[in-house]
């Protein structure tokens, strides 16, 4: 009885794959243009950052040097420096005034000429800026104050905070720009804040003055991510909906070829299209047949005979392997019972089995099936493990092996030494043959390194009291270091190829007749 499928879960999953694989582009790709985006913004944050840093300095340039032409003049009476203090606001650009402080009070402007008010340095970040938010001419406008001191005399020039706003207008066109002195902080709307200004929800940057103690910081607001990738990203959109079209288009169309070859399979099993095909075994020391080993083909109705290696791997993966498989040992019980009067006792049959029938509680019964057609010690049933896929030393497995035991089926190890599997196997299973990859025989006289594994693989299938088969031996030269070597048995090309059964019938008659 075929292997059951779950055609529910598969017609779910080929519904599904379409949609999943058009998916991944459009997926992979918009999460590509969001860092993209981000990264976009973050660069424009620090750009924005570096020309407002860049502009404020040339005003301080300005302001500073005001303030260090007039500071020589502090002291003097006040109508004496008035004009040259009025020189500085006329000739300076971004300067609205310029002030003389002596014995810590500010005694003559450019505004107001002789003036009286005291002057606190400590309200002067790092004795030289202060920015505040108004004051009596100007009482809702920023202004920007720099100081300039030698002793207790000194110099004031200020900007007018329009200028620093408009500049901050100016630079953040695309994004906000901030001024932060000390503990205050001037935003593009002109209007001075105490405290740290706020974090920009999106690509925040500050950068710090080197030449005057104050900074700006600038960013985006939430959504400003999105408004990049619609404004400028659209384009790139539509191709990954393309992209993402043309993917579920071609899952769609490998899923159908994929669903076509497993039907094909399924069309094959149901029409029993896979056949044995036979390679004897030899005992070494007369080229007696002790044995055949059984392959399948695919006797397709169009095709003609298919090699294995082009469908038997994918059965594994769709696990058809276990129902193909049962359907070879009863063509090959039938085959074999036509020509029993030619059979010698004790005839070994070989099938190759894999991960999937070690886990197939079928198998038992299928072996048992397969001797019960002979005679009792007709037949000798040996099934070989191939190294396609590990087999899982679980419990159910050690059972499954201890009753094939007790059935009188023999377990071989196929193609030992080239896969990783081969000496957990020796570790973990009851086995009871070995049979020498042809990659090792085939180099035998012509390479010294596979000849001595090939020694150490005979050796050690003596002293674990194993049977060895040696396969593709194709050359005397091979079968006599074999024979030398005491290696029992012996499969190759030298002896003869995989045939179909009604040959088989007719070479097993001829070797007894």
């Amino acid at each position: 009885m075929p292997l059951s499928l779950n055609t529910s879960k598969r017609k779910l999953s080929r519904r599904l794959a379409p949609w999943l694989a058009a998916a991944v582009p459009v997926l992979l790709g918009s999460a590509i243009l969001y860092w993209q985006a981000g990264q976009a913004l973050q660069q424009a944050a620090h750009h924005t950052d570096a020309d407002a840093l860049a502009q404020f300095e040339l005003i301080l340039d300005n302001v500073s040097a005001a303030a260090a032409e007039i500071l020589p003049l502090a002291g003097q009476p006040c109508a004496r420096a008035q004009l040259a203090l009025r020189d500085q606001v006329t000739r300076r650009p971004f300067v609205r005034s310029t002030n003389l402080i002596a014995d810590g009070s500010l005694y003559c402007s450019s505004l107001f000429g002789a003036f009286r008010e005291p002057v606190n340095p400590g309200d002067y970040v790092d004795g030289t800026l202060w920015l505040l938010a108004g004051n009596p001419v100007t009482p809702d406008r920023g202004l920007l104050i720099y100081r300039a001191a030698e002793g207790d005399n000194g110099a004031l020039s200020t900007v007018d905070g329009y200028h620093l706003a408009n500049a901050l207008r100016m630079i953040g066109r695309s994004n906000e720009v901030r001024l932060q002195v000390g503990d205050t902080w001037l935003g593009a709307d002109g209007k001075v804040h105490d405290g740290q200004a706020p974090t920009f929800a999106l690509a925040h940057t500050s950068m710090a003055s080197s030449r005057y103690p104050f900074s700006v910081s600038s960013g985006f607001p939430t959504g400003a991510r999105w408004d990049l990738m619609l404004e400028q990203y659209v384009p790139l959109f539509g191709l990954l909906l393309f992209l993402g079209v043309i993917a579920g288009f071609a899952c769609h169309g490998l899923m159908g070829r994929v669903q076509s070859r497993l039907q094909e399979l399924q069309r094959a099993l149901d029409a029993e299209e896979f056949v044995p095909f036979f390679q004897p075994i030899v005992h070494s020391r007369d080229n007696s047949w002790a044995g055949v080993e059984v392959l399948m083909r695919w006797e397709h109705p169009r095709e003609g005979l298919v090699r294995p290696d082009l469908f038997i791997p994918y059965a594994e993966d769709c696990g058809l392997i276990v129902p193909m498989t049962r359907l070879l040992m009863r063509k090959t019980a039938q085959c074999l019972q036509s020509c029993g009067d030619a059979l010698p006792a004790g005839f070994h049959v070989g099938f190759n089995i894999t991960a999937q029938h070690c886990q197939e509680p079928q198998l038992l019964d299928d072996c048992r099936a397969f001797l019960a057609a002979f005679a009792p010690g007709q037949v000798a049933l040996t099934l070989e493990l191939t190294e396609r896929e590990l087999v899982k030393p679980t419990e159910q497995t050690h059972r499954l092996f201890e009753q094939l035991h007790g059935l009188g089926v023999t377990i071989a190890i196929d193609d030992f030494g080239t896969g990783q599997s081969s000496l957990s196997y020796l570790q973990q299973f009851k086995v009871d043959f070995l049979k020498i990859d042809q990659s090792f025989v085939a180099l035998i006289g012509a390479n010294a390194l596979s000849g001595h594994i090939l020694d150490s693989i005979i050796e050690l299938s003596a002293k674990l009291d194993l049977q060895v088969v040696a396969e593709g031996v194709e050359t005397e030269e091979q079968r006599a270091y074999l024979v030398a070597k005491d290696v029992e048995y012996l499969q190759g090309y030298l002896f003869a190829r995989p045939m179909p059964g009604d040959e088989l019938g007719q070479r097993l008659r001829a070797v007894r007749g």
